[in-house]
């Protein structure tokens, strides 16, 4: 099995190919998309200063060693979606009291999924993927490219190459009940 840190090189490698026009992800749109799912996320208390929480687990790479995951629709640019959000929390060793007793200073990132219509990618059920740094602005790889919109499509590493195995053929590992 491969480390998260030799996924995320190879996803950083892929990505540092590619600029941010040439990426599948990270453009304008993409950015301006994963912004709008910020806001919404804020305004149903999953994301944010006020957001609340639930009892974290067990995690692994590449999403931290603690995890809380929700699952919820949302209403983005008048399109109603599933929207999975995982709190991502570190760093390794760190456990279920530390995090519940001081969750934003364990935060390492909040990564998502978003249902968009149909159309938008069909290869992978219409996805979309962002990975938020704990304030909600969006992280970049090593090229600069943020990571919102079909993030690592087409590459043997990242979000869609490994959602794709997950059973039941809805790129969710936790739960089959979400389908197209």
């Amino acid at each position: 099995m491969k480390t998260a840190s030799t996924i995320a090189t190879m996803i950083l490698i892929t990505a540092s190919q590619a600029s941010a026009q040439d990426a599948p992800f990270g453009n304008n749109e993409d950015t301006s998309y994963a912004e709008q799912v910020w806001a919404q996320m804020e305004a149903l208390k999953l994301a944010g200063e006020d957001a609340i929480h639930s009892y974290p687990y067990d995690g692994l790479e590449p999403h931290g060693m603690m995890l809380e995951t929700f699952y919820t629709t949302a209403t983005i640019d008048g399109h109603t979606g599933d929207l999975v959000i995982k709190r991502n929390y570190g760093p390794e060793g760190v456990s279920i009291d530390e995090v519940l007793l001081d969750p934003e200073g364990h935060l390492g990132a909040v990564t998502i999924m978003f249902r968009r219509e149909a159309g938008y990618d069909p290869d992978n059920q219409n996805w979309f993927w962002a990975k938020y740094l704990p304030d909600g602005s969006l992280d970049v790889n090593p090229a600069g490219i943020q990571l919102a919109g079909r993030v690592a499509k087409g590459a043997d590493q990242g979000c869609i190459a490994c959602h794709v195995a997950a059973s039941g053929d809805d790129y969710i590992f936790t739960s089959d009940h979400i389908q197209p």
